[in-house]
């Protein structure tokens, strides 16, 4: 391994020879992504985020980490590389840089800075209308780790092993299934003290002028969840009840009269909730299915005195996008959490994902 020069003149003499010499290789095609990177601002951002200038060598360094999401690699490094040029040069670079550099470039920024470099980024995308903003969706993340640090142990499913596990928290739009802000953290929070930062990120890229909705899953049924949000302000939340024995019992003996039916077999029942230990009074909304002779309920909790029926039959079935946005898109790089490095981790999933 040996040292390149990395000051403004010498990246500017050794980007201008490689063009000289043309680009060739297989990775050339990343070119086609600059037209993007000039409607969104992307270079301004890395400028502002790592401090540097137009000539200086770190934003090139972070739009390597971009083009590397943009390859699903999470570390195409100097030595684990090919040799054909083009990938380096797209990034304002004549070389491919060592794991060291990009370390040195990630440890020096907070989360913070990666959160407000969020934040500038979301309303850019705001102003090219990739989301509308009306309807969101939470839901965490689990990341298998890697990390050698003890730390609390979860479960992702009842047959599933206890794992060590870093956690990641999305807010989606429904309507276009793009990203519009996330967070990280270690194990050991719950959804409860993560939810409110995470919609506080949503709301400074939004500044909303009605409450979207948000939809959350059984996980965010919680009263202190829900009395964060509601006292943050700015969000509607429809959130999906457990089947507790308690709640089924209750839906069960519900009379006839409290359902509306709206089509054969599928009726709903709207009834002033609140949950125990929370400040908040909300709205219950019971949806109860007879298929073959087989009646099942579901239990949903508001925060608006909104019309249940498109609710539960349009909008919360929109729900489901998040798990293909998970599913299509963890090879971006975030498939994994290799450190409990917070910074390290949020900087390489936020900044090189941009």
């Amino acid at each position: 391994m040996r040292s390149e020069p990395a000051d403004p003149r010498s990246l500017e003499r050794a980007v201008r020879q490689i063009l000289a010499d043309r680009i060739s290789g297989n990775q050339a095609g990343l070119w086609l992504l600059l037209p993007e990177h000039l409607r969104l601002g992307t270079w301004d951002l890395l400028c502002r985020w790592t401090g540097g200038t137009t000539e200086t060598v770190e934003p090139r360094l972070a739009l390597h980490l971009i083009h590397e999401a943009a390859l699903c690699l999470r570390d195409l490094r100097h030595h684990r590389t090919l040799s054909q040029k083009g990938f380096e040069v797209a990034n304002g670079l004549p070389f491919v840089p060592t794991d060291q550099a990009v370390h040195d470039l990630l440890e020096a920024r907070t989360v913070a800075d990666s959160e407000r470099l969020q934040v500038a980024l979301g309303k850019l995308r705001r102003v090219n209308q990739h989301f509308h903003g009306r309807l969101l969706i939470l839901d965490p993340h689990r990341l298998n780790s890697f990390s050698q640090r003890q730390m609390r142990r979860r479960q992702s499913g009842a047959r599933e092993r206890p794992a060590k596990v870093g956690q990641s928290f999305f807010c989606l739009d429904a309507h276009t299934q793009q990203p519009l802000a996330f967070t990280l953290s270690s194990s050991a929070p719950e959804v409860s003290q993560t939810t409110p930062p995470l919609l506080a990120l949503a709301a400074a890229v939004l500044n909303p002028a009605e409450p979207p909705q948000v939809l959350a899953d059984k996980e965010h049924f919680r009263a202190e969840l829900i009395d964060a949000v509601v006292a943050q302000g700015g969000f509607d939340l429809l959130i999906a009840m457990p089947h507790q024995p308690e709640l089924l019992r209750q839906w069960r003996a519900l009379p006839a009269h409290h359902f509306h039916e709206h089509w054969p077999g599928y009726a709903i029942a709207k009834l002033p909730y609140q949950l125990r230990h929370s400040r908040t009074a909300g709205f219950q909304f019971i949806q109860r299915t007879a298929v073959r002779g087989r009646t099942e309920f579901q239990g949903f909790y508001s925060t608006a005195d909104r019309d249940p029926q498109p609710e539960l039959t349009v909008h919360y079935p929109q729900r489901w996008h998040i798990e293909e946005f998970f599913k299509t898109h963890q090879a971006l790089g975030w498939s994994r959490a290799g450190t409990l490095n917070l910074n390290l981790t949020f900087d390489t999933q936020g900044v090189g994902r941009g």
